[in-house]
Formats: C-alpha cells, structure tokens, sequence
C-alpha cells in the first residue's frame, strides 16, 4: 500500500451519484460534470466542448460500434467498496510470479481531514489502464510494449526489453517496475497469459476480490456486468488524468 497526502490529478476519486435530471439541466447551459469533489459537496465542472477534449475525441466510453477491438477488455474499479484487503495484490503476486520488489496492481491510500479531530480512509485500486493511446508504446525504442491489436492489452516483450526505463517514465499511472530477474519491464496484462488464455473469465485480482471492487470484462459485450456498470446513465464514471489524452481503459466510480 502506498500512502499519499493528497491525489492532485485524482479530483474525482470521491464522485458521488448525481440526479440525471440535475445532470441533464447542466448539459443544457453547455456545462458537463467531470466529477464531484470529496464528500460531494463541491462539484467540478467544465465547459461540454473542454470535457470531450479532456477524455479524447470519443468521450470517456467510445459509443457503441467505434470500439477499436473485440473483445475490448476492460474493468470498472467500484472504489467506495474497497477495504484494503490486498487479496487483490496477494492473488496478483502469486499468479503472476511477481517478486517482493514489484507490483503489477497497488492501492493508494488517501486520509481526509474532516475536521474537529476525526478523518477517513479512502482506498484507490491502481493498475495498467491499457490506453487507447498509451504513451509507454510511442517511446518504447524496440517496440519492445505494444497494444495487442486482438483485443487492446497493452503487453510486454521481454525478449526485446533492453531495460532502458523509457515506458517507465512516460506512463501517466506509474503502473510499471524493473524486474531483475530477467532484466525487463513487467506490467499487468490482465492475467491474459495465466488466466484468460487458460479459460478464466476474470484476472486474478477481480476473482480474489471480496468486495466485487474490481469488476473485469468486454466493453463490446452489453450483457457483460462492467458494460451495464459504465452505461448507466445515474451514475458518474470517470479515468484517472483524462488530461493526458492517453485514453484508459480503467473506469472508476462509486457504487
């Protein structure tokens, strides 16, 4: 677990449902909701033309029939369900053969002052987002990271990995670490190769969840659980740094 003061790209971590009415009546004065603040009290909002610019051309969730692969696979982080349990991360090391140095999935930790002495813990599930338009591919030198074209996991070839770090320093989520074992950059690949391949339907962090925080599946699929989650129109769903145009397939929200 790591400990932060304060997540300064991350305003929406503490979204808060909102009236689709209220929503719809901020639409109509050209205003769209990118998120609510911790507690809910203070809302953020931007112009509709700067939101969409923010989440890339498509919006936050391209509309259905512009998704670039199928499956599409993605998942939906219900962060107000986290308990900190790292069953998560404990089913992520041992499946994936990670060592004690490494991560492949982390959670932030973030204590909120609410005055007169008292304050809460929020927890954060972070992990690869495997970018529409990851920035860790457009610098890779060997193309030694890529985008699967099949179904969009952004993966690693450790064969041509020369270890120079440059994916390391250009991912938006700090998502990636050395592995001296064999010399290259290790990541999370959604458990493509020790589960999914296998004939499991979920990584191994959703299957070891006891909170059904992580919700793992097809954003093409519409009977898919994650699908129904990010389509529904009350609930607020948003990425970690919109702003970098990397455009993530990691969702966040509050259920």
């Amino acid at each position: 677990m790591i400990k932060i003061d304060e997540l300064e790209k991350l305003k929406d971590d503490g979204a808060e449902t909102l009236p689709s009415e209220e929503r719809r009546r901020f639409l109509r004065f050209g205003l769209a909701v990118t998120g609510v603040f911790l507690g809910g009290s203070v809302l953020s909002l931007t112009s509709a033309r700067d939101a969409r610019g923010q989440m890339g051309p498509m919006g936050p969730v391209p509309p259905a029939g512009k998704f670039p692969y199928k499956p599409h696979y993605t998942m939906v982080i219900r962060q107000n369900r986290c308990i900190d349990c790292e069953r998560c991360m404990e089913a992520c090391v041992k499946t994936n053969q990670v060592p004690f140095y490494g991560y492949r999935t982390k959670i932030l930790e973030q204590v909120r002052d609410l005055g007169q002495g008292q304050s809460e813990r929020l927890f954060m599930p972070v992990l690869c987002n495997h970018c529409n338009r990851p920035p860790c591919v457009r610098v890779c030198p060997t193309t030694a990271t890529y985008k699967d074209k099949t179904n969009g996991i952004v993966m690693m070839d450790y064969k041509r990995c020369i270890g120079c770090k440059t994916c390391m320093a250009a991912c938006p989520y700090n998502a990636r670490y050395f592995k001296e074992e064999n010399r290259a950059v290790d990541k999370c690949n959604f458990c493509i190769d020790t589960r999914l391949l296998r004939g499991e339907a979920k990584t191994a962090c959703a299957a070891a969840c006891p909170a059904g925080v992580r919700i793992f599946g097809d954003l093409t699929d519409a009977g898919s659980e994650a699908y129904r989650l990010i389509h529904r129109p009350e609930k607020i769903v948003w990425v970690l740094r919109p702003e970098t145009g990397a455009m993530p397939n990691v969702f966040y929200m509050n259920d």
